[in-house]
Parts: structure tokens; sequence; C-alpha cells
């Protein structure tokens, strides 16, 4: 069976997507943002949660205060990027359900008026629209260079509060020189997918 998406747009988001070590000084426009935003907020989340938040880091001062965070292979990335995204989970993401989930209003007291439920459900689906943002930025033409290397608890202090905790920041932009290692291995299919 083929898949119904084209193999152009098939390697555009998986087959040729790398992640991105350089780019060049091209700027990220708000407008891009906002069209990948307006893309990937239609990926499915349980309940319609969408715990995901996003905080843009463009002026230098707040770049700076970011890399000192960063672990240090990523500082460089990070301070060279035209544009930088700190990808959070908001723990307080229960406060919008009765408007993101009309048709059940009492799920935000039902399940998840207790803090520990919600910082899993936040974690598990706020990393469903990382992924999601990642492969809406390369639905943009854009090279996204996703990191987990960094301090979260400076982070957290510096750009977040206590309801909400980062999960990864994305470089984005136009792929410079050298931008990725080639392409490693994948796991076999039959290495993955079990029948029972």
């Amino acid at each position: 069976m083929t898949l119904v998406l084209d193999s152009a747009a098939q390697d555009l988001l998986f087959r040729e997507a790398r992640t991105a070590n350089t780019f060049t000084d091209e700027p990220v426009t708000e407008e891009q943002v906002q069209a990948i935003y307006d893309l990937v907020k239609f990926g499915p989340t349980a309940f319609n949660q969408s715990p995901l938040r996003v905080v843009l880091v463009r002026s230098e001062e707040a770049r700076e205060r970011l890399v000192d965070h960063m672990s240090e292979g990523n500082r460089p990335k990070t301070a060279t990027a035209p544009l930088v995204a700190i990808l959070a989970a908001d723990y307080e993401f229960h406060e919008e359900l009765p408007t993101l989930f009309p048709h059940f209003p009492q799920a935000k007291d039902a399940f998840f008026s207790e803090r520990p439920v919600r910082e899993q459900a936040a974690g598990l689906n706020a990393a469903l629209q990382a992924a999601y943002f990642i492969v809406g930025v390369r639905a943009a033409g854009l090279a996204a260079g996703p990191m987990t290397g960094f301090d979260p608890a400076g982070v957290q202090k510096e750009f977040l509060d206590g309801d909400h905790t980062p999960l990864m920041v994305v470089n984005i932009g136009k792929p410079g020189e050298n931008a990725s290692f080639p392409r490693s291995p994948r796991l076999a299919y039959e290495d993955v997918v079990t029948t029972v």
C-alpha cells in the first residue's frame, strides 16, 4: 500500500529531515511562526488539552540568558540560530478545557483536578505537540534543531514559572553549511513491530 501524502512531502517532512546544527543568517519571521502554529495547532491531544506553550527567544539579551543555561556543546548553535523556541508544558492547561473541550467541560475537574495527573498528561501531550511543531517547522521550509541538553531548572526560572516546565529548546532557520550529520541507521520494521 502506498501513502496518500506525495513523495516530495514525505521527503520534506521525514526522509530528508535532519537535526540542524548550523543555520544561515536569514531571519525567521513572525509570519512564518504564525503559519507554523496555525498548521500544527490541529494535531490531536487527549481531551484537546493542548498544553504546549512556546517562548520565542528573539532579543539578544534573552538569547544570552538562554545560552548560559545550555550545555556546552549546544551553546554555539543557540547563540547563532536565527530564532530559538523554548517548548514547555503548561501544568495548568486544564483551565482552558471548558473552551477547548466544550462537549464535556466537566473534564477540567472530573479528570484533572489533581496536580500529579495534570503533570503527567501535560508532559505526554506537550511532547506530542512538540513533535508536531518540529514537523511544522519543516513544512514551512525551515530546519529545526531540537535539543534537550540544557539546565531545565535554570531555563524554567529564567523564562517560565512553576506551572510551566521546559521540554526542549528548538533552534530554527534555514540550514547552514554542514548543518547536519549523515543519516544514522534506523531499526527495521520487524525489529519494532510485534503482532500478537
